[in-house]
């Protein structure tokens, strides 16, 4: 299980009277207004909407690649642009493709981040993506294989060793669980079950697959109407009276997905299957 952090946990991210816009044919497009949220050590919070509500926008500022168009954005103290050429060290994301070099290897892409750095010599750095590479389940026989040899699940694993290399105490997730059977689905979230038990990960992530955010959230925070209209426990986020929680939870894959809720204390994601 994950255990929801302390209510006095220390804040990863905070979010303030955050504004994004777009500018398009018709004019300036408002995707959030005054938008609040607050992340605290530990959690693995995911945001939920419907399309356009900017979900992976949100991602994006936070890693510091897009910037809003008013309201402060703070990961672990600073700004996102702040962070500089050694941001990663403190902020990993798990783009929702993967997003591997088709050019390099396994290994290679797992070792970018640190060799881009250029602090450490050749050797450790391979040593270093070994190590990831076999923390996130795969073998050194997959090390030189190129993306195009591996299957959606071993992309995923790739791409979340490489968000992992730096060993971030921040990972951010964009839809981990799209595109794999639900046999890969299931073993990926015990993945990252363990790896924020034994990293001390926070964890913010972007999901459609309900089976995920009931295995994984120790929050879920609703994005609509440009705002976060509400955030807590599965349980209260779904008793709240919004048209979209309405038809997102209690649909009939919602209530299906539901089921793993069946008796789960509060506080409590459900149990390991």
């Amino acid at each position: 299980m994950i255990d929801a952090p302390a209510a006095d946990a220390p804040r990863v991210v905070e979010i303030l009277k955050l504004w994004t816009t777009f500018q398009s044919p018709e004019g300036e497009q408002v995707v959030h207004r005054d938008l609040d949220l607050t992340i605290r050590r530990g959690e693995v919070l995911s945001l939920v909407g419907g399309s356009g509500t900017g979900k992976t926008v949100l991602l994006r500022q936070i890693l510091g690649l897009e910037h809003p168009a008013r309201g402060q954005v703070t990961v672990l103290g600073q700004r996102p642009g702040q962070l500089g050429a050694k941001g990663a060290a403190k902020v990993g994301m798990l783009f929702q493709h993967g997003a591997l070099f088709s050019a390099f290897s396994v290994l290679e892409n797992i070792a970018l981040p640190l060799r881009e750095l250029k602090l450490l010599p050749d050797e450790l750095i391979r040593d270093a993506a070994l190590v990831k590479l076999q923390m996130v389940g795969l073998g050194p026989q997959q090390a030189n294989k190129s993306p195009s040899d591996l299957s959606g699940g071993m992309i995923k694993r790739v791409a979340l060793a490489r968000a992992l290399i730096m060993d971030p105490p921040l990972l951010l997730l964009d839809e981990p669980t799209a595109g794999l059977d639900p046999e890969s689905a299931d073993g990926f979230c015990d993945l990252l079950r363990s790896l924020h038990r034994e990293l001390g990960l926070t964890v913010v992530m972007v999901t459609h697959d309900l089976d995920t955010l009931f295995d994984l959230s120790t929050r879920i925070a609703v994005l609509a109407d440009q705002q976060v209209i509400v955030s807590g426990l599965p349980r209260e986020v779904i008793a709240h009276p919004h048209p979209f929680i309405r038809e997102y939870f209690l649909g009939g894959r919602g209530q299906r997905a539901m089921e793993a809720l069946h008796d789960t204390p509060a506080g409590h994601a459900p149990a390991e299957r």
